[in-house]
């Protein structure tokens, strides 16, 4: 057709996103593309999109790879691109709570490690729980959540604080009411789920979005494969040049080293991670936790101890219990223990190397390690610089107008 522009001056259409996603990297959970509000418009285009609406097949990062036989997603709540941004514009938007004033990231800030640089977590009308808050990445790795586990999943978690009075002071039915005279959300949760905006559909939305923070490969990840492959082949390494492909996955290991250093007090505190100092007989696996409950002593001298696990399971041996949290990134999310108690990473070790405070339900696997001052360095060397990488790339503005 005379004036008609050829094939070849067609622009070429926009790729569609693979349904496989390794986690930690890539848009995911930077929103939308835009500025401002999202509008109705906007949030009609993103959901027109079929590739938004995809399962996801979802690959952990290096490091926490070994961990990828603990994933959990429930069938009933599959990972889309459409579900996770809304559960992402949910856990930012304080509108969630009773006035309007505390959102997830209140408590779990992606600008303090997700969690809270305060004692205790602090929620509507400036309120004080009695925890300290819980990172809230890498959890596609675990069940059960909060320190003492009464959330068997993360949806009944990511609900969890929007009743509490202390936490955002709002009620299941008082939040849904709000969201529903949000037009963009309304818009979104009919999109996205056969039975649209309800208080469980909700908690769907926000632990899919939560399931995709992970932590990217820190230092220990390149380091750990090349002692592995030396300690493998320490007979055979001067003979590497008649081994060409031997040779090319050692030098390859080297340079991934080179490019993610760590230093040699942190080295040492690695091995002392896995050796003497015996943290991993909890800090276990690719994410550095067991995930099960432990007694550390940890506040057990006060006139009334929060007696953790024990209040859900009422078994005697859970008595002042509580779950093992990561050691990845864990630098980034002062202060530690349950009740924000260590402010630092060194007071964490000193706690440790004393064999924590003497109780009748104290751990058998908490006793005294008996370091020297530079042990204890090297320690701590490890857990900063060893076990640190990046987090996600996020957007934490742009909700629904």
């Amino acid at each position: 057709m005379l004036g008609a522009t050829s094939w070849a001056e067609q622009p070429a259409p926009a790729a569609t996103p693979s349904n496989e996603v390794t986690l930690g990297t890539g848009t995911l959970l930077t929103g939308i593309p835009g500025e401002g509000d999202l509008t109705e418009a906007e949030l009609k285009l993103w959901l027109a999109k079929p590739e938004n609406h995809a399962e996801l097949k979802i690959k952990l990062p290096l490091g926490l790879d070994a961990a990828s036989a603990n994933v959990f997603i429930p069938e009933d709540n599959p990972m889309t691109r459409a579900k996770i941004e809304l559960g992402r514009q949910l856990y930012f938007d304080p509108r969630l709570s009773s006035d309007s004033t505390v959102s997830c990231a209140s408590c779990h800030d992606p600008d303090q490690g997700y969690a809270a640089n305060t004692q205790f977590g602090v929620g509507v009308r400036q309120q004080e729980g009695g925890r300290n808050s819980p990172v809230s990445y890498n959890r596609i790795v675990s069940k059960a959540q909060f320190w003492d586990g009464r959330a068997a999943t993360l949806e009944e978690q990511a609900v969890g604080p929007i009743a509490n009075p202390i936490e955002m002071g709002n009620t299941h039915s008082g939040c849904v009411e709000c969201l529903s005279g949000i037009a963009g959300y309304k818009l979104q949760f009919d999109a996205i789920f056969e039975d649209g905006l309800n208080i469980d559909n909700v908690g769907k939305a926000i632990a899919s979005f939560e399931r995709a923070i992970v932590t990217g490969p820190a230092p220990y990840d390149y380091y750990a494969p090349l002692v592995r492959f030396e300690e493998t082949f320490a007979d055979d390494l001067e003979y590497l040049d008649e081994e060409p492909e031997l040779k090319k996955q050692y030098d390859a290991l080297k340079k991934a080293v080179a490019e993610h250093p760590m230093s040699e007090s942190a080295k040492r505190g690695m091995k002392l991670t896995f050796g003497k100092a015996n943290c991993t007989a909890c800090h276990a696996g690719g994410n550095f936790t067991d995930e099960q409950y432990h007694n550390l002593g940890v506040g057990m001298a006060a006139e009334k101890p929060d007696l953790g696990r024990f209040e859900v399971s009422k078994d005697e041996k859970d008595r002042g219990a509580f779950k093992t949290p990561t050691m990845r990134n864990v630098a980034a999310s002062p202060p530690y223990m349950h009740d924000g108690s260590q402010k630092t990473l060194e007071e964490v070790v000193e706690w440790y190397d004393r064999g924590g405070h003497p109780n009748p339900w104290l751990s058998d696997k908490v006793k005294p390690l008996k370091l020297t001052e530079q042990e204890k360095a090297d320690l701590v060397a490890f857990m900063v610089e060893g076990l640190t990488g990046d987090f996600p790339p996020i957007l934490q503005t742009r909700f629904p107008e």
